[in-house]
């Protein structure tokens, strides 16, 4: 009788409790993917000097790159500590690391990164002297940046962020133009 009632009230609400924090977790608290994006990209620095004579090239670029990352969800997303690539036709030419930290629900990071050229990666390569003296560079900036979202404290979701961003610097006028960025995200 009495104890049988009991039972099944208890067992009634611990079951619309369970559904409750289930439809939850699928709908508003649902993981969502963070946004990255690249806000601007400017050279700071670029020294070039062509020794026609010896085929030889000596460069020296510095590139400020500022990129957001936008957490749309009711929660934090927290990120482990990661690197900005800058990239020379395929071949890593240098990077800048980024600390590990936490974007709030709903908040936008930014990330103001100074990428160097290191020159020495860059004596190497055949191509680098005809595209100085065609007059535009071709480089890409890449960033993954990885995470957890934590949905009501006890379920976490694996994120990962990816931008790719290619771009030309003119080599006369020393500006940097014909930015391309791709934008990616697994949950």
């Amino acid at each position: 009788g009495k104890g049988t009632k009991v039972c099944l009230t208890v067992t009634s609400v611990l079951i619309a409790i369970v559904l409750l924090i289930v439809i939850l977790a699928l709908t508003v608290f649902k993981a969502k993917h963070p946004v990255t994006t690249v806000d601007s990209l400017k050279l700071q620095d670029f020294d070039l000097n062509l020794d026609i004579a010896k085929l030889r090239v000596d460069l020296n670029i510095t590139l400020d790159v500022d990129v957001s990352v936008k957490n749309p969800n009711k929660v934090g997303f927290k990120y482990s500590n990661t690197t900005a690539h800058l990239n020379y036709r395929g071949q890593l030419i240098g990077e800048v690391p980024i600390i590990a930290g936490e974007i709030s629900s709903g908040e936008t990071k930014g990330f103001n990164l100074t990428l160097t050229v290191m020159a020495d990666r860059l004596l190497s390569n055949s191509q680098l002297y005809s595209d100085i003296t065609s007059g535009s560079l071709p480089l890409n900036t890449f960033l993954i940046i990885s995470g957890k979202v934590s949905i009501l404290g006890f379920i976490k979701v694996h994120v990962v962020s990816t931008t790719s961003c290619d771009f030309a610097v003119n080599t006369s006028n020393k500006t940097v133009g014909n930015q391309e960025c791709q934008y990616k995200t697994k949950l």
